[in-house]
């Protein structure tokens, strides 16, 4: 087990810290104004039938680091109100976006599970995968900063298997009990209904500078992973531990990892400014697109398997889910891929009715005591009910298990098969119908209980900064700066001072350095004092290279896109050697031009175009090349689209490649000449451009950019630049 806190600070963790502070700093005036009752005095929270609340942090449990129990009927109430309060669309994950696909095992993990899909090198399973956003509803844009739905139906042999994960592998709270007020915090605010599918607003800030345990998730969420270029450019994640039990039940701890094969990749923020006007639907057209042109996306699953010695001698709890295992420590293995090939023939019918619920697992899989996952296996029946209208959800063919299954349920709305026969019940004396099996069925591994019943959180729990420290200090240079561009933009947008000066105080515990820039940007007048903290934040993590998305991105260009803007008179030579050395690389191209119906090359021939220049900003491409004639040039130069074309190309740091005609748009544009900015003369220039587009963007020209301001200097305590 991690250490203990010393006991001055495990009693204040065990009675839930982060109320105690919110308490704390209500009683100094610093968490806005108190609703009151006729006597001045706090009202007591209730339940719905009116009865008084003594904890509404923790859920019940069966022991401090023990199960959530069923009897927790203030739980029950409050997740259940809160899973039935949109119809028809999901609550969260409202907006997202689907196909099928399989997976393919590579080796039997029989030494460490019984799960059938394990068993067999080789074996293809039938998979659906669903990619969401989080906050915005149904009709909300693809770039969202958000949290991405990862969730990974897969149709085994022995039963459907959910893992209903994220592109993060870590959440904003540490108990489910947590999860509706999460939620109301981040969507559009109750009396005004807005801001749409963005967290840059009061009440989102104001509960997350209430509640320490967010911090590690606000680092990742505040970082370019919450922009992703294309869901098959992202990490999955199933976040929570599982289990993995063998047959003979012996138990191996396992957390679950999707790596994308064409490697990792976000834009900036600015870009996913531009491209929700230019594109709202991005996203879901880079998977269609993929998808249809026959460049199937695919991932890796891999696997960190540790047993409970690692568990005990590990330096925070393996139940806590805003935490995980660095790979440098744990390293992931690989045990399958997953392919997409092949869209939904009905939006509504597959993607929009899948049902996804975690507590979906075939014998051979098991759950881990994290009480975020114990609470995801209570309320996502409640969800899927409450949706599709009927308990027999099930009987919807994406829903429905591909392997023979064989119960007594039976009738309920839109019942489309019941039980044939007499029997409809067991035991019964005719011996007709199924029967249970030991040996087959799911068995739970028989964990030891012990503890009381009560509401705590573990003190286990209570490090709330040390890894949103190192996810920080893990970051490259350029990636630090969009955390800290992001945070200063998001808390821009928060109209109480009260709650910006809190957020600083919880980032001085994270990085100096980190904090002193934010406060900077907001114009501080000081710095506010460290914010309280149930542990002290530790200094000797290491960092994690595995966190970068710079670190690990493709070295290719395969999969991408290059915008290639051309007009009357386009050397044709030239473009088909770029066209060509960009298809041998394994991207595509996209014709820009004056106008969608195309234009005519220097060789009489005619160039289809795919894209207006109106229409087509370079916002929707990972590098661009700029092929006008001298004449075309002309034009474009009293074009103001064009002029942008190249400037945000520039401004987001993309290879631009170029015809010696295109100079003077260049010049208009800002773009001066780095080594990002390639003359495209011939075959051995563009082999020699195409070369240089795995590296999908020059960072080196990004501090010459400066889309974001210089901040000015805050006056107050100074801050050190400790790493």
């Amino acid at each position: 087990m991690p250490k203990a806190p010393q006991k001055s600070t495990a009693k204040s963790a065990a009675v839930s810290e982060t109320a105690r502070i919110h308490d704390q700093k209500l009683s100094r005036g610093e968490g806005g104004e108190l609703h009151q009752t006729a006597a001045g005095a706090t009202p007591v929270l209730t339940t719905a039938q009116g009865g008084p609340v003594s904890d509404d942090q923790s859920s019940l449990k069966g022991g401090t680091r023990g199960p959530t129990l069923l009897e927790d009927f203030h739980f029950r109430e409050k997740i259940f109100h809160f899973d039935h309060e949109r119809i028809p669309e999901r609550v969260v994950h409202a907006r997202g976006y689907g196909a099928h696909g399989y997976f393919e095992t590579y080796k039997s993990l029989a030494r460490y599970t019984r799960a059938d899909i394990f068993q067999r090198a080789g074996e293809k399973t039938p998979a659906f995968v669903r990619f969401s956003t989080v906050a915005g509803s149904k009709g909300s844009f693809d770039l969202a900063r958000d949290v991405r739905g990862f969730a990974v139906k897969l149709y085994t042999q022995e039963g459907n298997w959910d893992i209903v994960g994220n592109n993060i592998p870590v959440f904003f709270i540490q108990d489910a009990i947590r999860f509706p007020d999460l939620v109301h915090s981040v969507k559009p605010e109750p009396d005004r209904a807005f801001p749409q599918a963005q967290s840059a607003h009061d009440n989102f800030w104001d509960f997350i500078s209430l509640t320490p345990e967010s911090m590690h998730m606000i680092m990742w969420v505040m970082s370019d992973r919450a922009i992703p270029r294309s869901f098959r450019f992202m990490e999955g994640f199933g976040v929570h531990t599982f289990r993995l039990l063998n047959a003979r039940d012996e138990s191996t701890f396992v957390k679950f990892h999707w790596k994308p094969k064409l490697g990792l990749q976000s834009v900036l923020w600015n870009e996913a400014v531009k491209i929700n006007g230019a594109d709202p639907d991005y996203h879901r057209r880079d998977l269609w697109q993929a998808i249809q042109t026959g460049n199937f996306p695919e991932w890796e699953l891999q696997l960190q398997l540790f047993d409970q010695d690692f568990a005990d001698k590990f330096d925070f709890d393996i139940l806590d889910p805003t935490k995980i295992i660095p790979e440098e420590i744990l390293k992931p293995v690989p045990v399958g891929r997953l392919v997409l090939d092949r869209m939904p023939d009905n939006f509504f019918a597959e993607t929009e009715q899948v049902a996804f619920m975690t507590q979906n697992v075939p014998p051979g899989i098991d759950f881990s005591n994290d009480p975020l996952l114990q609470g995801r296996n209570f309320s996502y029946l409640d969800t899927q009910i409450k949706r599709l209208g009927s308990t027999n959800f099930t009987h919807l063919a994406i829903n429905a298990p591909k392997c023979p299954f064989h119960h007594f349920q039976q009738d309920g709305h839109m019942a489309m098969r019941n039980p044939k026969g007499r029997v409809n019940y067991q035991p019964n004396s005719w011996g007709e119908g199924p029967r249970e099996s030991p040996e087959r069925g799911h068995r739970s591994f028989p964990e030891p209980m012990d503890g009381i019943k009560q509401r705590v959180r573990s003190e286990t729990f209570a490090d709330h900064y040390s890894q949103a420290r190192q996810f920080f200090i893990s970051q490259t240079g350029t990636e630090q700066d969009h955390i800290i561009a992001a945070l200063t933009f998001e808390l821009s947008k928060v109209e109480t001072p009260v709650i910006r000066e809190r957020m600083v105080a919880h980032l001085l515990n994270i990085q100096d350095e980190l904090a002193n820039k934010v406060a900077q940007g907001l114009g501080l007048k000081k710095l506010p004092n460290p914010a309280e903290a149930a542990m002290p934040t530790r200094e000797d993590l290491k960092p994690s290279p595995a966190l970068s998305i710079i670190k690990n991105g493709p070295k290719r260009f395969e999969g991408r896109k290059l915008g290639i803007l051309v007009t009357d008179g386009t050397d044709a030579t030239l473009l088909k050697a770029l066209q060509a050395a960009v298809a041998k690389a394994g991207a595509l191209t996209e014709i820009i031009a004056p106008a969608v119906g195309g234009v005519k090359a220097s060789d009489g021939s005619w160039i289809e175009a795919q894209q207006m220049i109106d229409g087509g900003p370079s916002v929707l491409y990972d590098a661009v090349a700029l092929l006008p004639s001298e004449a075309g040039t002309r034009v474009l130069l009293q074009h103001a689209p064009a002029r942008d074309f190249v400037a945000d190309a520039f401004q987001h740091c993309k290879f631009i490649g170029h015809s010696a005609a295109a100079k003077p748009l260049l010049d208009k544009a800002g773009a001066q000449p780095d080594a990002g900015i390639v003359p495209l003369t011939g075959k051995k220039d563009v082999d020699a451009f195409v070369g240089t587009l795995g590296a999908l963007r020059l960072w080196d020209r990004e501090p010459k950019v400066k889309l974001q301001p210089e901040p000015a200097p805050t006056r107050g305590r100074p801050a050190s630049a400790a790493g």
